[in-house]
């Protein structure tokens, strides 16, 4: 009997990083895994969300349902937060790349990519203002200056902080993206 979680995860420790006969390309798919980094912060923020649930539900039974609501409030804004830290990154179908923060969301079509490369730069650690010398996989745009683009992925973000063969695996993948879709 086949476990439809072990075979999903083969997708992506194929050797040769290309999509399986199966995979639907229109889909949009992150090229690589989120990293420990991102995956334990937001393992947190759904624990603290839990104990926020149970303060909420001791709350409605003992005090009024107003301040219990507020609870709720707070513990669903929590769990929204842990889900929007899972999806950030990029992602990529045959339609564009995707580029994922925190509060906004980047859509370039193929079209409209230039190029997409590798380059050493200062990048922030952890998105933090502190900056420190590493790689980065910028996005360059068609008759647009992509000097106002944040780096798509960096040897310092959550997904591959102290991860570098990741790092470029994933950069590799998004590359080979670029370049067959470009050309269609």
């Amino acid at each position: 009997m086949p476990l439809p979680f072990l075979t999903a995860d083969r997708a992506f420790d194929a050797a040769d990083d290309v999509a399986l006969p199966f995979d639907d390309r229109e889909r949009w798919r992150r090229p690589y895994r989120p990293g420990p980094c991102r995956v334990g912060a937001a393992a947190l923020l759904l624990l603290f969300a839990s104990f926020v649930l149970l303060a909420g539900v001791v709350t409605a039974l003992t005090a009024t349902l107003s301040s219990a609501g507020v609870c709720f409030g707070l513990a669903l804004a929590v769990i929204a937060g842990a889900l929007r830290l899972l999806r950030m990154g990029v992602w990529v179908s045959t339609r564009g790349l995707r580029h994922v923060s925190f509060l906004v969301t980047r859509t370039t079509p193929w079209a409209q990519v230039a190029g997409v490369r590798t380059v050493q730069q200062p990048v922030r650690w952890l998105g933090l203002p502190r900056t420190v010398q590493g790689q980065a996989l910028v996005l360059g745009r068609k008759g647009r200056g992509s000097q106002d683009l944040p780096p798509l992925l960096t040897t310092h973000n959550a997904d591959f902080l102290g991860r570098l063969t990741a790092f470029d695996r994933a950069a590799d993948s998004v590359e080979a993206w670029a370049e067959e879709n470009r050309s269609h």
